[in-house]
């Protein structure tokens, strides 16, 4: 029998729910989920693979006006994604006021796409009053589409999306073990999980601020030992983040370690640090250094602080 597969973007403006519509695709919390926008930074692919299928979902940060470097960066993933993938499904928020205002580039991509674009409205389960009904009519007017109603947090409509995609997979060879579940080593999903404990504990700037960099990762040991460092843009943040004698980074250990260690399934011994890497945001240095590729033409510009 033959075989399907391909890579599956999902894109749509910040907090529509991507990441949540990944986790809910492959059964498992891969990517990160805050009540926060912006939460994703970078693409996050996780692997379904069933009945002669294999999708490769990949989770994009949302479609933004860049402020700042990193913003350029998360709008690149994106982009990057949109182009690369075999299907893509665009998020709509059902409890938003109004229809979506995207890039017109990503407008034309998506329309150029017939028979490989989806549009499915998330959070069906929240609705605004009218808000799936306006954005049926946005995806129809703008797009010739008939979306797909889904919740990514009851699991409603998921299915049949899905089934939808597998239909329009194009015939190929699975490009992974039918076991796997992610693409991103293990360190890359550990550094996630501590950068979503930030988002949890705390507001105002402190989350936006931080990039959590993974040195040391050694499996061999028991418990497995873990050196993170967590990089602010000033000293004022590291000092939130270390807390009086040690006491919030302490609690935040914890608190990501469990994570951690649910995730691995293994014992974990999470060695974290703090320190100040200044306007990490907006240094592509400091970006490239961190990982996040910053596409040449991207011009740094002042923005308002988050």
């Amino acid at each position: 029998m033959a075989t399907r597969a391909g890579y599956v973007a999902l894109i749509g403006l910040p907090n529509v729910g991507k990441s949540s519509l990944l986790n809910a695709f492959i059964g498992e919390r891969l990517s990160i989920v805050t009540p926060r926008a912006q939460t994703t930074r970078e693409r996050v692919l996780g692997i379904y693979t069933s009945d002669g299928a294999q999708m490769i979902f990949v989770d994009t940060p949302g479609l933004l006006e860049p402020r700042y470097l990193l913003h350029h960066s998360m709008l690149e993933a994106a982009r990057a994604a949109l182009s690369d993938a075999d299907l893509v499904v665009l998020l709509l928020d059902a409890t938003a006021a109004e229809p979506p205002s995207l890039p017109a580039d990503v407008l034309g991509a998506l329309r150029s796409r017939r028979g490989r674009a989806f549009v499915a409205i998330n959070k069906i389960d929240a609705a605004a009053p009218g808000g799936i009904e306006a954005l049926r009519a946005w995806a129809r007017s703008e797009l010739d589409l008939d979306a797909f109603e889904i919740s990514a947090l009851t699991g409603e409509g998921v299915d049949e999306l899905r089934a939808a995609l597998i239909g329009a997979l194009p015939v190929s060879r699975f490009f992974y073990p039918e076991d796997d579940l992610a693409v991103q080593p293990v360190r890359f999903f550990v550094a996630e999980l501590i950068r979503e404990t930030i988002f949890e504990a705390y507001r105002e700037e402190i989350p936006y601020s931080t990039a959590v960099a993974i040195e040391e990762f050694r499996e061999s040991e028991d418990p497995i030992y873990i050196r993170a460092v967590i990089h602010v843009e000033r000293d004022s943040q590291k000092a939130i983040l270390i807390g009086k004698e040690g006491a919030a980074i302490r609690e935040l250990g914890k608190n990501a370690r469990a994570k951690v260690e649910a995730f691995v399934g293994a014992r974990v011994y999470l060695d974290l640090w703090v320190k100040t890497l200044p306007r990490w945001r907006r240094n592509r240095a400091a970006l490239e250094r961190l990982g996040y590729p910053v596409p040449p033409e991207a011009k740094r510009r002042p923005g308002r602080k988050r």
